[in-house]
């Protein structure tokens, strides 16, 4: 392939990703450059978070997906990489054990990482971007399939970093406790009335998709989604079954399910917040565990 390559796998709740990039050029705008991602959706999280462990037909499926992604990351002659499971391996009694038979027959060693880890590995280009900006008070919110990492940002460091049991297939199962939407919401107050204002930062395939259909006209240029646009977009939505959002919105079938549960979470915490706008980057989980395998970022 000529360049040294690095990649990341994803195993969330709702989809698993796996993301290769390039090493570029020295003096490059970009020290890494997306040269593949594979996306599928698995949906673990509807066995994890109902049943309480992976099913053997979708852990036969996730088996069979990273031999796949084995072979791939050998195509790109892949220098180094790192596979990363989130809330529903967390939660499944049988993630360790299906971790060690996906390292038996693929070689691939996967880690059930933490909610902080997953926040922290979220965040790591934010604050590297905003290394300058010490002004400003930055609240990353990620809302993935089974939790909602929140990451409190100033200049270039990371001040607080929580994991909430709050995501869009554990709200769809029925598996969000009372107390957990409670406390989610409790802290986001506290952090409006210690910090004042934040500016709020969205990750996520979610996210991305509501800022394209907030902003449609300007999606090439835009990197913040304005409340009320946002607002707009996931009362529209919220008329329609997922079917009908497939069709109207050119939804992918599991995206069309837990896009206004995502809407959801983040208006809640532009609510608490009086935030006016959220700014949404590219860049995501995959992203951050590609990094982490890179020898030349931080």
């Amino acid at each position: 392939m000529g360049k040294s390559h690095y990649a990341g796998i994803d195993i969330g709740s709702n989809a698993v990703r796996l993301l290769i990039k390039c090493l570029n050029e020295p003096g490059s705008a970009e020290p890494l450059s997306k040269v593949q991602l594979v996306r599928v959706p698995l949906r673990l999280g509807e066995d994890a978070f109902v049943d309480g462990r992976i099913s053997k037909k979708k852990g036969k499926q996730l088996v069979s997906l990273m031999k796949a992604y084995r072979e791939l990351m050998e195509i790109y002659e892949v220098s180094a990489f790192r596979a990363c499971a989130t809330s529903a391996m967390r939660d499944a009694e049988n993630g360790a054990e299906l971790v060690e038979k996906i390292y038996e027959k693929t070689d691939i060693r996967i880690e059930i990482i933490d909610g902080r880890e997953e926040a922290r590995l979220i965040s790591s280009d934010l604050i590297r971007s905003l290394a300058s900006q010490t002004e400003d008070t930055f609240l990353y919110v990620d809302v993935g399939g089974g939790s909602t990492e929140l990451n409190l940002v100033r200049g270039a460091e990371l001040i607080e970093s929580r994991s909430f049991d709050i995501g869009t297939i554990r709200q769809l199962s029925g598996k969000v406790r009372d107390e957990e939407r409670n406390s989610f919401g409790d802290y986001v107050r506290t952090l409006r009335s210690t910090y004042g204002t934040l500016r709020l930062v969205g990750t996520g395939g979610n996210i991305n998709k509501l800022l394209r259909l907030g902003a449609p006209s300007e999606r090439a240029n835009v990197n913040s989604l304005p409340v009320e646009s946002l607002q707009r977009v996931a009362d529209e939505l919220r008329q329609y079954t997922p079917e009908q959002r497939m069709q109207l919105f050119r939804l992918k079938p599991d995206r069309a399910e837990v896009i206004v549960p995502a809407a959801d979470i983040f208006l809640l915490v532009a609510s608490i917040t009086e935030a006016t706008e959220i700014i949404v980057p590219t860049k995501g989980l995959a992203d951050g565990i590609v990094d982490s395998v890179c020898p030349i970022l931080p």
